[in-house]
Order: C-alpha cells, then structure tokens, then sequence
C-alpha cells in the first residue's frame, strides 16, 4: 500500500486577543493551502487567541468568544482539514488544547503535557496539565498531535509513538532569543532520531509586545535530520507531503531556506517587533529624538526598515553642548532615509525651566540635576508633537543603559516602545555596521566616534560608566546568568568594575519598571524574564 498525504505549514502573524481577526486569516491560509492541493493545513499553538494571550484568559466571556468563533472556523472550512490550537474551558479547568478538525467537525483534542513555566512562560497560572497522548488516524497514516513545550521533555513523544503514532506534529509558540533558532532545530532533531519517526514543527509568527515570534517552522525526517525550512520573521505558507510505502512512512519537503547569521537574525527581530507593536497598537507613525549618536540612529533605521521612511518623524533637539558634529550627522541621516527632519532648539525651555526653578534651588551647585532638565525638555518636546500628530514615540536607550539606569526617567526614557531595549551596546555598534552593509544609511562617524550623552563640556561615556567592552560582559554575566560578583572577577574582571557595576544594576531596578516595552532578543531581558523587587534589603556581596 502507498499513498501521500501533503501536508499545509501556516506561519500566520496573529493578534493577541484578536479572535475574529485570526480566524479570518485561518480561513484565508486554509484556502491558499486547499490551492496547493493540500490535505491538512496546521497551524500554531493558540493560533485562535494568539500567544501569549496571558490574562485575557481570564476575563469573563473571553472563553466563550473563543468557543463561538471556533464554531464559525469549523463552519467556513471545507475541503481541507485543520490542525489548530486553541484555550478550552472545562469542569476540570483550562487546557491548552491542540484539536484536529475533519470536514468542519472537531475529531480531537489533545491538552499540552508539560506547561513551561520559566522565561517569559506561566502557563501553569493559566493551565491545567493534559495527562494523555492524542494519536490520530488520518488517511493512513498515524499523527502523533503536540504542543510546543511537549518536544522539549521526555514524555509525551515517546507515549505518542508507543501508541501508534508514526509522525508527530508539533504546534508551537515559541518566541525568539538570538540563539533560539539554532537551540530549537537541535531539539526536535534529536528528538525525531530518538523516537526514529519525522516531525512536523509549526511556530507561530509575529511581534507581541516584547516577545518576536520567528517563525522558521520546519519539518525532519526519521534520522533528524531536516528536510525542509520555513523562511524566518515573515508569514508564510509551504508544504510538505508524507509518504506511506507499505509499512515505511516519510516526509518530503519543498523548501529549505538557509538559516540567518546572527546578526541578519536579530536585525530582523528588531524590526518585526517594531512593526507589529506600533501597528497592532494602532499606529502607523512614529517619532524619535535624533541626536547624532548611534543608538538614535539605529532605532531610526529600525524603525524605517519597520515602517517606511513616511512614517518616520526624527527631531534634532539642541542644546549649548550639542556638538556641530551631532547636529550635521543627524541631518545626513535623516537625508539618506529620506524620513521628515525637524530641529527644535531646547535651550529656550531649559532657561525658562532653570529660572523658574532657582528659588527652588538656592545655592547649590550645578550637578546631574541640570543635565536631567536638557533630558526631560527633549521628551516634553517629543510627547508633545506624540499627543498632536498621533505618532507614537520611540525611545532609545541600550540594554547596557537600561542596566546600570544610565538614563533618565520622564527624560530619555520617555516613549512607547524601544526597538534597541534588550541590546548590549557593543551589539548596537555591530547592527549598525551589519545595516550600513545593505546600505550606507547610518554616518560612519556616529559609528566610530567616542559615545557621548552631550549633557555638559567634552562629556563622554567612559566618565560614568567602564569602557562597554568591559562593561557588556559583566553584564550578561550579571544580568543574564546570576553570576555570583566574585565568579566574574575569577573571570578576569576587575574587582573595582565588578562592584561599581553590580551596585549600578541593583539600585535601578525602579527606573526599569517605568522604561518603555521593547523587543527581547537575548536568553533573558529586563520585564517578562528578569523580576527583581524594587524595595530589597538584599545586596550581594562585593568585599571578597
């Protein structure tokens, strides 16, 4: 006996919450994959809710929604099957549930096993656990259904195969980090040699809030190795077809896109978290404070490549300290992108700030307090053109800022989202130089000159802050592993930086809490990954 079943992988960019919106476009996939002449189409994990949808899930009648608008998918599709996720509300609880729908009718359900709850993940606030494989018959050939975190564990695979089941499909939500791809593709091939059976592996596409979600759906055949490749960071629909020769079942594929390097990768997730935040929000245009640094000018670029140059507003914001340099270069860009250019002066409003300031003051001496006045006159002026254009403001500090709070709060930190948040800044010079390689939209001066907030006389980062190339490491080190402060000075760090650092880090977690969303592109951010107390009396300890 022999016979083929083409099988339909849908990386459909949903909306969280959008439950009508994204059965629309389950139905419009469905009708492309019945085109290619496919049998199934599978989607991704709560592809009917997006994902996460966190705790909507608990809001009354959201369940309900889910259930109505489920009805009307089954309702609209014919002629091709669907594999779908879904919330499903029970005497028993809430399940993550992963349903297959033959000819407009639901002929299984399958509940997530293992419900991560670590990362960005807290499935177990919502969910409660499946305890049984899901292994459909369908034409011939026996689907081993799970989801997501279900291919990360021994357990629900191997069940499904000592069931019967002779390929296994895999919905996912899994968001993206710089090394996911990779991590994820080793996975589930090991997983495929060890059960020896193909895998189909579907992922969700689409910025939510701080999570990207990339894609890169894929498909491997029983030795793990894989057969086909889905594009990453764009919504796609391809095929692949298994085969059944007697007793022998394979799988296909028809497509095998090359993976990004590293930076290509995280380029491409900065500037679909952009999009997808400032559009799903509402918007459609964008400003941002120019000042002839590199981080402003790689979120401008991000932000263009995201939007387009007409959605785009920079302005220059001068002040005494201004350097001719920074102005000129912020200009050049603007001209190269072709976006709109304005400068607004800030010295009018900091004098008149100062004055009406000084009985306040007193005697005392000129200090930061001065240079946070010339920040919070730029963000007063970029909410203000917010509030009457529309345009959404995006802010721009780095994840080297934003950890040790060298910014200031209703200053620089004002905005709505922040494409470069969870980028280190050695990684912003290294996107900058990756983006000037398509183009030459960024001046090679912002690039190599010393960084500098612009804030007093020949200011420059390193009077403040460790030179970032040591300072980066420590960081992540710190920040991203919990590395205890006297294993990184076994690394080789200096005692001194090591301490001034970790202090830094510690004491502005409340500056943090108030910074803007932005896309998340390493294994731990600040926000949904990294939940420190604001009030604590804990420090760790930096006399060794």
């Amino acid at each position: 006996m022999s016979s083929e079943i083409n099988i339909g992988l849908a990386q459909i960019n949903v909306v969280v919450g959008g439950i009508e919106h994204n059965v629309d476009r389950i139905i419009e996939f469905a009708e492309r994959a019945k085109a290619m002449k496919c049998d199934l189409l599978v989607c991704s994990e709560l592809v009917l809710t997006g994902y996460p949808p966190e705790d909507l899930l608990l809001r009354p009648g959201f369940n309900s929604r889910v259930n109505q608008q489920l009805q009307r998918l089954c309702e609209s599709v014919r002629g091709i099957d669907l594999i779908i996720g879904y919330p499903k509300k029970t005497v028993d609880g809430l399940f993550n549930i992963g349903a297959m729908i033959v000819d407009g009718e639901i002929t299984h359900e399958y509940a997530k096993i293992d419900l991560p709850n670590y990362s960005v993940f807290d499935e177990k606030r919502y969910f409660v656990p499946g305890s049984e494989a899901c292994v459909i018959d369908y034409k011939g050939v026996k689907l081993g259904l799970t989801v997501c975190e279900d291919i990360w564990h021994d357990g629900p695979v191997e069940i499904a195969i000592e069931q019967g089941a002779e390929v296994i499909v895999n919905i996912n939500g899994s968001p993206y980090h710089s090394k996911k791809i990779t991590e994820r593709n080793a996975v589930v091939c090991d997983k495929a040699k060890k059960v020896n059976a193909p895998v189909i592996y579907v992922n969700q596409i689409g910025g939510q809030d701080e999570l990207v979600f990339d894609g890169a759906s894929f498909a491997t055949d029983a030795n793990g190795r894989v057969v086909h490749q889905m594009e990453s960071f764009k919504e796609a629909l391809s095929m692949v077809t298994i085969k059944r020769d007697g007793i022998d079942v394979s799988i296909q594929g028809t497509e095998m896109v090359p993976e990004m390097a590293m930076l290509e990768s995280v380029y491409n997730a900065l500037v679909l978290g952009v999009g997808d935040y400032v559009r799903k929000n509402g918007f459609k245009k964008v400003v941002i404070g120019l000042s002839g640094g590199i981080d402003s000018a790689l979120t401008t670029t991000i932000a263009v490549d995201a939007l387009g140059a007409d959605n785009v507003d920079a302005i220059m914001m001068p002040f005494r300290y201004t350097s001719d340099i920074s102005q000129h270069d912020a200009q050049a860009q603007a001209q190269a992108l072709g976006i709109n250019y304005h400068v607004v002066s800030i010295e009018p409003m900091y004098d008149a700030f100062v004055k009406q300031l000084a009985p306040l003051f007193g005697d005392r001496a000129e200090d930061t307090t001065e240079e946070n006045i010339q920040a919070r006159c730029r963000g007063l002026s970029l909410m203000a053109f917010s509030n009457k254009t529309g345009a959404m403001v995006l802010t721009t500090g780095n994840k080297s800022e934003m950890s040790v709070g060298y910014a200031t709060l209703y200053g620089d930190m004002v905005g709505g989202y922040n494409a470069i948040k969870d980028v280190p800044k050695i990684l912003v010079y290294e996107l900058a130089k990756y983006r000037n390689r398509i183009s030459a939209v960024i001046p090679e001066r912002v690039i190599t000159r010393e960084p500098s907030a612009e804030l007093r006389p020949d200011q420059i980062d390193s009077d403040s802050l460790p030179p970032y190339e040591i300072l980066d490491p420590i960081l992540e080190l710190y920040v991203e592993h919990d590395c205890p402060p006297a294993d990184i000075v076994a690394k080789g760090f200096a005692k001194e930086y090591v301490s001034q650092v970790i202090t830094m880090v510690d004491r502005n977690e409340y500056k943090r809490r108030q910074a803007a969303p932005g896309v998340r592109i390493t294994k731990r951010a600040f926000g949904r990954d990294r939940r420190y107390p604001i009030t604590s009396g804990f420090r760790p300890k930096v006399d060794w």
